[in-house]
């Protein structure tokens, strides 16, 4: 009894006049709301600190409470109006006294206590609690002051660890309640297991069949929005976590790619927090993705899956395989350039970039220079390298034409009876909805016509939306019927049989054909010795096998050409003998030479223009003379461009396409002036046939003519291990 009347005569010896005439402010706090909720007693101590003040002195006036930070953490002042409402009153020298049932309610983190002391003793401000009373200019007060803060932030720490052992702990055992996605659904006795609705489970698995198959979250997006197909998501939040059908969104399905849970994974600590990237007063921010060896906890086989732990991780390689960024290859796009991603340069070893202009467009390896202003390693034309890869993979693809057309006709039936599955779970769940609104109208008074009323009208609305739904699978049903019909399943294997057609048809597109070479080539890797015509590739193929070959690409100048001095001997023998420019372009094209430009085969008018460059013009009077056809009746076998494509009933462009591609017989007239070209009744049969494929035929002929004008051009082929 003496010491407490001792320490409390000594107490009130701290409190000076100056003192009483500033005021005294309660700070009141409380960390989380919950504390608000459920422990209320600690709250209604800190407010009784008011009639604390006024025993040691201060009028009811005088006293303030500051409970702005309910609600609040101690660990950092960011955030507290309250306590830089605190510190500005006492900094202001308004304040002679501060109160708190404890050093912890004021601050937590010894950077905030330690300020707000040295502004209390540069002020001359008591500090208070229900152990005493405490002056920051002494030095006893100061040091004890220090030492209870430290001791409140290492609370904290204390605190906090033990809290993050108990969950981590809990964790490893595979009990700790996570949140659970799309799918799942957590049971009574606190076990996860599948969503008890079939078409919830039917459509996550379509979710990730899909991906397989299509290989982006953009398109299985663009598939679940093109048929209709919704997700069933739970609201964790209720009490009775009702089923809501929500349209599929991109993020949705790229956690559903992401999360172990689907593989049977019980996962925890996949998300962690970096302390560099969090924002301050912002404890949630800062969580970056950690890979599989950081994570916490990784219990396999805790959970009902829906796909296997592979296929879970082949799509985490699939999803990092299509970001756009250096080192990749990305995801197949619709650009002209079928070897985008997969082109190597054989200098640096980086990845050729695609440059397009126009109708036309070139590979390009830029890096040297725009790294390091250096010179560009190479540069060739596209269609040039895409049509000798495109020959290689044909040639690769032809063993699997049979199982491919089995594969493709289980595919499409596979696909087709999924749908029609989610189909009758949506009409099932509509008649359903029909049912339950009309026993809910059935069972009303009906003297209690307000409900009635309402009821009838959910009633009329179940079988509106039932009517709509059949309505729209009878439309669906009759565009796509359930079984492939017996041209459909003939048109396939015809298709299949036949790569080339199947490869250059219309309904093939470029991303398509695209994937298919991404499946089979890993990458081509490109060398250029020299700047001339002669471009080597390397088909490094997914089994580890590579092509070798050698190809000619347009080169700028005729300068360029390897063989530019043995040209230039031809054609200076051929003006010598007084050959017409038409002679001397058909002896080069049957020496193998071609021309630098685009063109396959020399014509008349280059080799004038060559000639001319070399300053050998030929000389005048001299013309074209017809070459040389064997036992060919010069009469009516020769015709004009226009007439002949006139009684082929084909346009004149298609037909001039085939002279300069050296398709047809052709030579010019005496004036230069204008083509004749060549056909009897053979050859007008011949074109007439020619003319009347289909036009996937037209483009498979196409690729063809493109892989033989290559295969003419290939110096070296060879395949090894």
């Amino acid at each position: 009894m003496t010491v407490l009347t001792e320490g409390k005569f000594l107490s009130h010896q701290k409190i000076q006049a100056s003192h009483l005439e500033g005021l005294a402010i309660v700070y009141v706090r409380q960390s989380t709301l919950g504390q608000l909720q459920r422990h209320q007693e600690s709250t209604r101590l800190q407010y009784a600190l008011a009639d604390y003040a006024q025993s040691l002195g201060w009028a009811r006036d005088r006293v303030l409470v500051i409970d702005d930070d309910l609600g609040k953490s101690g660990s950092t002042a960011v955030g507290r109006t309250g306590f830089h409402r605190l510190v500005t009153e006492v900094s202001l020298g308004h304040v002679g006294l501060i109160l708190g049932i404890e050093m912890s309610r004021l601050a937590r983190s010894n950077r905030d206590w330690h300020h707000l002391l040295e502004v209390c003793a540069l002020f001359r401000t008591l500090i208070a609690d229900t152990d005493g009373l405490y002056n920051p200019t002494d030095y006893n007060d100061r040091l004890l002051l220090g030492l209870k803060g430290t001791m409140s932030e290492a609370e904290l720490h204390i605190l906090k660890n033990r809290l993050n052992e108990g969950k981590l702990s809990k964790a490893r055992r595979g009990e700790l309640a996570v949140c659970l996605p799309v799918g799942y659904v957590r049971a009574a006795d606190h076990q996860i297991q599948f969503d008890p609705d079939e078409q919830v489970q039917q459509v996550v698995s379509l979710i990730f069949r899909k991906f397989d198959e299509l290989g982006t979250i953009h398109a299985v997006l663009q598939y679940l929005v093109r048929h209709g197909i919704n997700l069933g998501i739970r609201c964790q939040s209720r009490a009775d976590a009702r089923l809501e059908w929500r349209r599929p969104n991109r993020m949705t399905l790229q956690n559903m790619l992401r999360n172990p849970i689907y593989a049977g994974v019980y996962a925890y600590g996949r998300r962690q927090t970096d302390a560099r990237k969090q924002r301050p007063g912002r404890p949630a921010t800062g969580r970056v993705i950690m890979p599989t060896s950081a994570w916490h906890v990784l219990l396999r086989d805790q959970v009902p899956a829906y796909i296997h732990w592979e296929t879970y991780q082949a799509h985490l390689v699939r999803l990092a395989a299509n970001r756009n960024v250096a080192g990749q290859t990305g995801i197949a796009r619709n650009g002209a350039g079928l070897l985008a991603g997969l082109l190597v340069c054989g200098s640096c070893s980086r990845r050729l970039s695609v440059r397009y202009q126009a109708a036309l467009f070139t590979y390009t390896c830029t890096r040297n220079a725009s790294d390091y202003g250096g010179r560009s390693c190479l540069h060739c034309a596209g269609k040039t390298v895409d049509a000798w890869v495109v020959s290689q993979l044909l040639l690769a693809l032809r063993p699997a034409s049979l199982a491919l057309s089995l594969q493709t006709m289980q595919h499409l039936e596979t696909e087709r009876a999924e749908l029609n599955t989610h189909w009758k779970h949506r009409l099932e769940r509509a008649a359903y909805e029909v049912s339950r609104a009309a026993r809910q109208y059935q069972a009303v008074e009906p003297e209690h016509r307000l409900v009635a009323r309402s009821l009838e009208r959910a009633w009329e609305q179940a079988l509106e939306v039932q009517r709509d739904l059949q309505e729209e699978y009878e439309r669906v049903q009759h565009h796509t019927p359930r079984t492939l019909s017996k041209e459909e399943v003939e048109q396939i294997q015809a298709l299949a049989e036949d790569l080339p057609a199947l490869w250059a048809a219309e309904t093939t597109t470029i991303a398509e054909r695209k994937e298919i070479l991404r499946l089979v080539i890993k990458r081509v890797i490109v060398h250029s010795e020299q700047a001339n015509e002669q471009i080597t590739l390397e088909i490094h193929w997914c089994g580890g096998q590579i092509t070798s070959g050698t190809v000619f690409r347009p080169v700028a100048r005729v300068k360029q050409l390897s063989y530019y001095d043995d040209l230039v001997g031809a054609v200076k023998h051929g003006v010598a003998a007084g050959k017409s420019a038409q002679q001397v372009a058909e002896e080069l094209n049957t020496l193998g030479f071609r021309p630098a430009k685009r063109s396959l085969l020399w014509q008349a008018d280059t080799v004038r223009s060559f000639a001319r460059d070399l300053g050998l013009p030929f000389a005048r009077g001299q013309v074209d003379r017809p070459f040389d056809q064997g036992k060919i009746d010069p009469g009516e076998a020769w015709w004009t461009l226009q007439e002949l494509a006139v009684t082929l009933g084909m346009p004149s462009v298609t037909l001039y396409h085939w002279l300069r591609r050296g398709q047809v017989k052709s030579r010019r007239n005496e004036t230069g002036r204008r083509w004749l070209i060549w056909a009897d009744e053979q050859e007008l049969s011949r074109l007439r046939t020619k003319l009347s494929k289909t036009p996937g035929e037209h483009a498979h002929d196409r690729w063809i003519q493109q892989a033989a004008h290559v295969s003419q051009a290939v110096i070296m082929e060879e395949t090894h291990v």
